[in-house]
């Protein structure tokens, strides 16, 4: 039985599928398959993915959630490995390492703790280390799921933790509010996957929040390289967009909507706090120096200026939402 099937949604990546699929090559456990799933890539996508001994399998919804589902109901693995297209493994023993968590039954995923710090990364791909979150909105709201240099924590959510030499055990409770686990390098026991998960679209925090009963995940003390929008704003503007476009375009498919776990008065001051935050520019510049002093680069300083964005993104987005606006993401122009 192969042990790792790692799932790779793609959809135009080639600028940067190579660097992910030469680093999954170099790992010391050399019993697995590569799963790409794709979109109708008009690049050189695919043909890169051949070049290194990956499956192809045809993904017409065109989303990395469809590409997620499609990759899964082809995999052969005992664990599933969900790789974005612009992701890196670390080192040669990342998948070793990341396994190790499983040796304890009641795990049924492990996900890395950090994002990996890289001095010689774009601004955006080493603020998003720094801070432990792409999105600055889920770092406000204490929901991000890596280490932040800010916080010292890998989240603010109050969670059941139990600390292990080479990883943390997280004990998640039904109809608990999660953080938002699930991209970038989670691996979760195929046996799970397939009894919990059915559908077209596999959203991150999803498979999580519909269980019944309590189950135990496990961050492990590793990072994952995660070149996201390298030093390119139109991409992180164009990220932002496509979120929470996607969110409200697929709400319906959704079982899992960290809205719902907060109480509405909660919720309306959360985004009124985080509005002030934005606009004033004032606070989070503060935390931008705060940032600074701990973990020295200029890229702290993006800050701002990646929440204001968020805010300015968002409030566009839910309005039109509001208005009645059909919001669609254009995926044939899509690209990394």
């Amino acid at each position: 039985m192969i042990s790792v099937s790692f799932i790779i949604p793609t959809l135009n990546a080639a600028k940067v599928i190579t660097p992910c699929l030469s680093s999954i090559l170099k790992q010391t456990i050399k019993n697995y398959e590569i799963i790409v799933a794709d979109g109708g890539s008009t690049d050189k996508t695919i043909t890169i993915a051949k070049k290194y001994g990956a499956k192809i399998i045809s993904n017409p919804l065109k989303t990395a959630e469809a590409g997620k589902a499609t990759g899964l109901k082809n995999a052969s693995g005992e664990y599933i490995a969900f790789i974005d297209s612009d992701n890196i493994l670390p080192s040669k023993k990342w998948l070793e390492t990341m396994l190790l968590p499983f040796k304890n039954s009641t795990i049924i995923c492990s996900e890395p703790i950090r994002f990996t710090y890289r001095q010689n990364g774009g601004f955006i791909e080493r603020y998003s280390a720094l801070l432990g979150a792409n999105d600055p909105y889920a770092w406000f709201n204490g929901v991000y799921d890596r280490y932040s240099y800010l916080t010292n924590k890998w989240t603010n959510l109050r969670l059941d933790q139990t600390d292990k030499k080479h990883y943390v055990i997280i004990n998640l409770q039904p109809k608990q509010q999660l953080p938002t686990i699930g991209a970038n390098g989670t691996i979760f026991r195929s046996s799970f996957l397939k009894k919990n998960f059915t559908g077209d679209y596999f959203f991150d925090t999803d498979i999580l929040s519909s269980i019944k009963r309590p189950v135990s995940v496990a961050k492990v003390k590793i990072g994952i390289i995660h070149t996201y929008c390298e030093a390119s704003i139109s991409k992180f503007i164009r990220k932002q967009h496509r979120r929470l476009t996607d969110m409200y375009s697929y709400q319906t498919l959704r079982r899992y909507n960290w809205h719902q776990k907060i109480d509405f008065i909660s919720l309306v001051k959360n985004n009124l706090s985080f509005a002030l935050y934005s606009i004033l520019i004032f606070p989070a510049l503060l935390h931008s120096f705060r940032g600074f002093i701990k973990k020295p680069d200029l890229a702290w300083f993006f800050h701002p200026f990646a929440c204001l964005l968020s805010f300015l993104i968002y409030t566009k987005i839910t309005l039109l939402h509001l208005l009645g606006f059909h919001l669609t993401t254009e995926r044939l122009l899509w690209h990394q």
